[in-house]
C-alpha cells in the first residue's frame, strides 16, 4: 500500500531526475546509490517500512553527494547524516511526540506507530535536544538557531 510519505519520496527522486530500480543486491544489502549517475538500487521485496527508510536514506546520499568511501570515519558520517536526513521527512515532531507518549519511549513500539524502522527513530532521536521542558530540532549554535522547536511540560 501506497501511503503519501512514499509518493513524496517518490516524488523527491522524480524533481531530482533519480532513477530507481529494483535489483538483487551484492552482500545483502537493501539499497545502493550511485550519485553520478543519479540511480538508487533497492531489493525488491522489502517490507513497507523497510523500502520506506531504504530509500529516503539512499535519496539522503544524493541530497549530500555522497561518494561511497572505505575510510571509516568518513562511511559513518555519511551512513549517519543518511540517516538522519531521511528521520527529518519521515517524522514530524508532532507525530514524535504523540507516539512518545502513547507508546512510552518504546522505541519498537514507536517505530511500528510512525511506519518507520527502529533506526529511523533513534536517528530523529539524535536530532533532538532536550532543555529543561524545551526539545529542539536539529539545534545550533545562536540564539534562535533550530529547525524546530516544542514545549514538552
Amino acid at each position: 500500500m501506497t501511503t503519501t510519505i512514499d509518493e513524496y519520496l517518490e516524488d523527491l527522486a522524480a524533481q531530482a531526475g533519480i532513477r530507481i530500480e529494483y535489483a538483487h543486491l551484492r552482500h545483502s544489502r537493501d539499497g545502493e546509490s550511485y550519485t553520478d549517475r543519479k540511480l538508487i538500487r533497492l531489493r525488491p521485496g522489502m517490507a513497507a517500512r523497510l523500502h520506506r527508510c531504504v530509500l529516503a536514506h539512499e535519496l539522503a546520499h544524493h541530497a549530500f553527494g555522497d561518494v561511497p568511501s572505505h575510510f571509516g570515519p568518513v562511511h559513518s558520517k555519511q551512513e549517519r547524516r543518511a540517516d538522519e536526513w531521511a528521520a527529518l521527512r519521515l517524522i514530524s515532531p508532532a507525530d514524535y511526540r504523540h507516539v512518545e507518549e502513547l507508546h512510552s519511549g518504546h522505541l519498537g513500539a514507536m517505530a511500528l506507530e510512525l511506519g518507520v524502522m527502529r533506526s529511523i527513530v533513534e536517528a530523529f532521536q539524535a536530532v533532538l535536544l532536550r532543555l529543561g521542558d524545551t526539545v529542539y530540532v536539529r539545534p545550533k549554535m545562536g540564539a534562535g538557531n533550530w529547525a524546530h522547536r516544542e514545549d514538552v511540560a
